[in-house]
């Protein structure tokens, strides 16, 4: 029988001070730690004495929540996948709306935006919403950034010259967080895949699946027998909806489809723990290269600075409606050696987070004034407009068409 129980580590029980010789060595020892790594316990708000509780997973089409059943009958959930995380924790760069509290972490990355056109200039309903790379699923590689193309042009180039050179500091003056949280250029012309150099997962232990029924009761026994006739009348017209649809009509919601005998999801009742894990890879980040060893080194410390504050930064729990979490108990993050045992390290109290922000701040710098020239801050090269007529071209273009 394989055992679900995680496996236990011989651990160092003394806590390691980080240091900015810490931070420079986790970048430049090429025999240096593999990885950072925190196991984070969370609970449900409503949860007031530690127990796991009653929380709602993500719903996946054809298969319902995303739960696997060990051998020993324990199940495991998915609460929040990889790339869920990654797209949670992407906008703690992203600049405040206008009217709220400016955040200091925005001053870190370029402010990139998407302009989206409603309408016509004709219409006066007609207005542009415009959308931060960093709220954008796919970063650099998105269809929005592709079908943008003064912003598509200038990734394209940075692409190419990663896939020719290995050269990623282009792409990292540009949009540094597709660093982080990792890219694959897969609709563009270089195809090039970059892992993420911060990968966090929320699962939990030992579930079982609850279900849910709803009744909805309508206005329609207010209605008169006229009224009743007249809608219904309408109802069988050709191409009208039915009245349930919009609302005129009592519903039982007890099975999902209306095929389905499967009932409705409600949650699980989670009966051991609810956990987050985040993983810093430095094996990938002194993977990355500049054109040269200084540009190399300035490129690892900006990419490094930035995982960490990442990493490590209390962003909200709130993930959909029903599960919303909150942090419980310290955070434990340890350095994991190519060989031997786990070093407990301090990344997690005050003056460590003091310490990363002011490494990542003087690693920006750095950055900046080594790569002025390709940084965007003006507004010709922040504020970037979609191109209809250029997404069209991405429904007919077949793959490889790109020329380099």
């Amino acid at each position: 029988m394989v055992s679900t129980k995680p496996e236990i580590m011989e651990i160092n029980p003394e806590v390691m001070e980080v240091k900015d010789a810490t931070l420079d060595q986790w970048v430049t020892d090429p025999k240096g730690p593999v990885a950072l790594h925190l196991k984070q316990k969370l609970l449900p708000v409503e949860s007031l004495s530690g127990e796991g509780g009653i929380i709602y997973p993500p719903t996946y089409a054809d298969i319902g929540y995303n739960i696997d059943t060990f051998s020993d009958g324990t199940k495991l959930a998915l609460i929040d996948s990889v790339g869920s995380q990654a797209n949670r924790m992407e906008p703690i760069f992203k600049a405040a709306p206008d009217g709220q509290p400016s955040n200091p972490l925005a001053e870190l990355v370029p402010q990139i935006e998407i302009v989206l056109n409603h309408g016509n200039k004709n219409n006066p309903e007609s207005f542009s919403e415009k959308v931060s790379i960093l709220d954008i699923a796919h970063r650099s590689a998105d269809a929005v950034v592709m079908s943008s193309p003064t912003l598509a042009e200038k990734l394209k180039e940075a692409f190419i010259r990663l896939r020719r050179s290995g050269d990623c500091s282009h792409l990292c003056a540009l949009t540094p967080t597709s660093l982080v949280f990792g890219v694959w250029d897969s609709r563009g012309a270089s195809n090039e895949k970059l892992p993420r150099l911060v990968r966090s997962v929320i699962r939990a232990w030992d579930v079982e699946e609850l279900h849910a029924a709803a009744q909805y009761n309508s206005v329609w026994k207010l209605l008169d027998e006229d009224q009743q006739n007249h809608l219904k009348q309408e109802e069988e017209k050709k191409g009208r909806s039915k009245r349930s649809n919009v609302g005129l009509a009592d519903a039982l919601a007890v099975f999902r489809g209306n095929s389905s005998k499967e009932r409705v999801l409600g949650g699980v009742l989670v009966k051991d723990r609810i956990e987050r894990e985040v993983t810093v890879n430095l094996v990938a980040l002194r993977g990355l290269r500049g054109a040269n060893d200084e540009e190399t080194k300035c490129v690892q410390k900006y990419l490094l600075g930035l995982s960490l504050l990442a990493a490590t930064t209390d962003m909200d729990l709130f993930l959909r409606e029903g599960c919303n979490l909150r942090y419980t108990g310290e955070d434990e993050w340890y350095e994991i050696p190519r060989r031997g045992e786990p070093q407990l390290t301090d990344l997690a109290s005050t003056k460590s987070k003091n310490l990363l922000e002011k490494y990542a701040r003087q690693a920006h710098k750095s950055f900046c004034d080594y790569f002025k020239a390709l940084i965007p801050d003006t507004f010709e090269t922040l504020e970037h407009k979609f191109d209809l007529t250029k997404a069209k071209k991405l429904l007919v273009k077949k793959q490889g068409d790109d020329e380099e």
